[in-house]
């Protein structure tokens, strides 16, 4: 509940009239029996001091100062308090969140109570929350796929959201991923760049394209880690990647298109279970963001380790490695990885 602050000077008109009463006739004020609750409860005061009684006489010239509470704007979706969320940064302009996997961004076919813009609502309000993405994405600046998981920003006002949305255009808002992929990446380094488009053939994926409509889209990786064939396997590379472009899909449609699907991915990998170590999800996590504040201008710089279902299948890995690359040596212990004795 927001408060609202009601100033008033007494007039000839309202000279020796009882306070409740004069309360209900200023605008902004609610009715008589609320004023009187309102002076009950010490919101009202009089010449800076506090009413005692909703019948004493107010005066000629007498400065009258009442808070009123206001209901929060209501929007389309529903406050879930039961949805938790892991905040890592907030103020009053912005919040840096890890996102669990398995929690859709925004209200989808499937998906209209349960998601984080719900919980969103329910921890910031409607009116806390920037709404340049239409009232039923309250907050949200990017997006991170339902089964993808780790941190990502929310705009509390539309200000902050058109500046963060702004960084991630101007490729200044910098995020990071990790993903496992399968096969053997010989390169330590390299750059992916291509138009990516909705493919025609099925229109719940996405697919590389030079079609006009494409848009072009960049991601940068470096090798961190890589694992030897198995039985039922060509082997894993575990990969950082960096975002220059924010597409649907974009590193699992990448990865595919490099022939090192994410593993366990269930749109664009490989369905065989084995290979995928059982995994259920894809192997993608969004473990670092940073940025310049764009009110205050502070340097937000979060990492997020990886969760232990990801953890897990590294763990089960680890007996096959090859070793790590020296951005491997720098990052993997940040992930929440040991060393490799």
């Amino acid at each position: 509940m927001a408060i609202k602050v009601v100033n008033a000077l007494v007039g000839p008109s309202g000279d020796g009239m009882r306070l409740d009463v004069f309360l209900a006739q200023v605008e902004g004020c609610p009715s008589r029996s609320a004023c009187a609750r309102l002076v009950e409860s010490g919101a009202v005061t009089i010449n800076s001091t506090e009413a005692t009684s909703k019948s004493e006489a107010v005066c000629l010239g007498d400065r009258i100062c009442v808070q009123v509470d206001v209901p929060e704007p209501q929007g389309p979706l529903s406050p879930n308090p039961d949805i938790p969320l892991d905040i890592r940064f907030e103020d009053e302009r912005l919040i840096v969140l890890s996102k669990q996997a398995g929690l859709v961004c925004h209200p989808s076919p499937g998906h209209v109570n349960d998601t984080l813009a719900n919980a969103l609502v329910a921890h910031c309000g409607y009116g806390h929350l920037g709404m340049l993405q239409g009232d039923d994405r309250p907050g949200i600046v990017h997006r991170l796929d339902m089964d993808t998981s780790g941190l990502m920003v929310a705009a509390k006002d539309d200000e902050v959201q058109k500046d963060l949305q702004d960084l991630i255009r101007l490729r200044v808002l910098d995020r990071r991923y990790v993903t496992l992929v399968h096969g053997y990446v010989a390169l330590d380094e390299g750059n992916i760049t291509t138009g990516i488009a909705r493919s025609t053939r099925d229109r719940l994926r996405m697919a590389v394209s030079d079609a006009p409509g494409a848009r072009e889209s960049i991601t940068t990786f470096r090798t961190l880690e890589r694992f030897e064939a198995g039985r039922f396997d060509d082997g894993y590379t575990l990969l950082e990647c960096h975002l220059y472009t924010g597409r649907t899909h974009q590193i699992r449609v990448h990865m595919r298109h490099v022939g090192h699907p994410c593993v366990g991915d269930p749109l664009y990998g490989r369905g065989d279970d084995r290979a995928n170590r059982g995994l259920r999800r894809q192997f993608l996590h969004s473990w670092s963001i940073a940025f310049d504040h764009p009110i205050t201008g502070e340097a937000i710089e979060r990492t997020d380790r990886l969760p232990k279902d990801l953890l897990a299948v590294l763990e089960s890995l680890k007996g096959t490695s090859m070793g790590r690359t020296a951005a491997g040596e720098e990052i993997c212990p940040k992930l929440g990885l040991g060393d490799l004795s």
